[in-house]
């Protein structure tokens, strides 16, 4: 919006679709209300290359479509204008890992260099560029990594647009040392929230506006959702953490997990499939109800599965069972039948057995131990200026032994640990976010960690980010 804009488009407005009702991707259902605002084009972002039926329903109506997305397509791509997607067949493009939004930055270049309108700054929209490429966790590859360092860059120096500069304030986050990992915890879920539980024109409103003041009225609005949405996720996390306590138990987990029930939620399913896809190191599709007798589901997957081309696999050999879907290795979204919920999660969990095994699937690289002379702040700022990290480009993780001097539960969600090393009884911070098993206080633990800065209480101090902690009965 922000781009056509500066290049001339005099008349450019935005639909989002109401994925309960209408779907994903450009649907027909989208074209037709679309249609009723008489565009001459219409363009897609971050969807498309897998809506041949919907493309077709817009040529019927003369309505020229221009694809721009990032996902991987079908068999097939649509009969569209045109198709701009680097992942599509024959693509020369070099950089792969774009996600939705870094499409259209280098489409907004090209078109400028068409139109001959160089003058026309697009660099400051890098701080956008950076927030789309952190929060749809796409793989941090070098290109990916240049646009989100520049766009924190501005972030920090305080050349931003009032949403984003309007969502760090409600977060607690201040101008000057934001990291890709703000963008993603912070900024990127309250954005999420109003998709997932109201409407999603609140978040482009958001981001839209050049008012300082109505920007903070609506991220104060976004942070609202966002408290309602932890709300329900916790509720539908303790939902499913009952339905697998059993299996869990008996160590009787499948290779991979399908839960739904009657009352989720479809815009908190995807979250909740993360949540548990970390915890039991398996990949995980979780569905709520949708119009029509259907079930709606959001998927998250381990490194080793390519969960699109799996979801892809079973709809071919059992045509129907899945009446649409979409998405990458990562993550996708998907519609069966309610009916259907048994076997799907059959056919689902017997493909990834097939083409990953078992499981667990976990991730167990380490960058190794630190010495008590390396285990200090300047290393960690030292790390997070060789940010940003993410996908594709971890961060740094190192392992150790310490000693438990407190533990607490925070929030019902969070361990916050005082800890010391064996051989000294100096204190360090350390926090377990999603952990509600607390370690006794004198045990020695096993901690899998990341380097932090802790800026809470004023000057900047260390502190830990565990994330894996086992009970140990003595230091190597």
């Amino acid at each position: 919006m922000r781009g056509l804009r500066r290049l001339g488009a005099r008349h450019v407005d935005y639909l989002i679709p109401d994925r309960a009702r209408e779907g994903y991707g450009l649907t027909p259902a989208i074209v037709a209300r679309a249609h009723g605002l008489r565009p001459q084009w219409l363009m897609t972002v971050d969807n498309g290359i897998n809506s041949g039926e919907g493309v077709r329903a817009a040529r019927a109506v003369g309505i020229p479509v221009i694809i721009t997305d990032h996902h991987l397509p079908g068999a097939s791509v649509p009969d569209a204008q045109a198709i701009v997607n680097p992942n599509q067949p024959g693509d020369p493009f070099p950089s792969k890992a774009l996600a939705g939004v870094g499409v259209v930055l280098y489409l907004l270049i090209a078109l400028r260099r068409r139109l001959g309108a160089g003058q026309v700054p697009l660099a400051d929209l890098l701080d956008l560029v950076a927030l789309g490429t952190v929060a749809d966790c796409v793989p941090l590859d070098a290109n990916n990594r240049l646009l989100v360092r520049q766009g924190l860059q501005r972030i920090n120096a305080g050349r931003t647009c009032p949403g984003i500069e309007a969502l760090l304030l409600v977060s607690g986050k201040r101008l000057g040392r934001i990291t890709a990992q703000d963008l993603g915890f912070q900024v990127g879920p309250r954005l999420n929230a109003a998709g997932r539980l109201a409407d999603m024109a609140v978040g482009v409103r958001c981001l839209l506006t050049d008012d300082r003041a109505e920007a903070l009225a609506v991220a104060r609005q976004l942070d609202a959702l966002n408290r309602e949405r932890r709300e329900r996720e916790a509720q539908m996390q303790a939902e499913a953490d009952d339905r697998l306590a059993f299996l869990q138990e008996t160590a009787d987990l499948p290779a991979a997990i399908c839960l739904t029930e009657p009352h989720w939620h479809p815009g908190i399913v995807g979250i909740v499939a993360g949540r548990l896809k970390d915890r039991h190191k398996r990949p995980v599709i979780a569905f709520a109800p949708a119009d029509d007798g259907l079930l709606r589901g959001s998927g998250r997957s381990v490194p080793t599965l390519n969960l699109r081309d799996a979801l892809a696999t079973i709809a071919e050999r059992e045509p129907g069972l899945i009446r649409q879907f979409g998405g990458h290795a990562a993550a996708a979204g998907l519609t069966i039948g309610a009916g259907d919920f048994a076997a799907f999660a059959t056919a689902f969990i017997g493909e990834v057995d097939r083409r990953i095994g078992s499981g667990p699937f976990r991730e167990a690289h380490s960058d190794g131990p630190l010495g008590p002379e390396e285990l200090s702040l300047a290393l960690a700022e030292a790390v997070r200026a060789g940010g940003p990290w993410g996908n594709g480009f971890p961060e740094p993780v190192f392992e150790g032994v310490f000693r438990v001097l407190a533990a607490h539960i925070i929030k019902e969600r969070h361990l916050r640990l005082l800890i010391s090393r064996p051989e000294s009884g100096e204190p360090l911070k350390a926090w377990a976010f999603r952990c509600v098993t607390p370690p006794a206080v004198g045990d020695l633990v096993a901690l899998r960690y990341r380097l932090a800065v802790d800026e809470f209480a004023g000057d900047p101090s260390l502190c830990l980010y565990v994330d894996e902690w086992r009970a140990v009965s003595q230091a190597p």
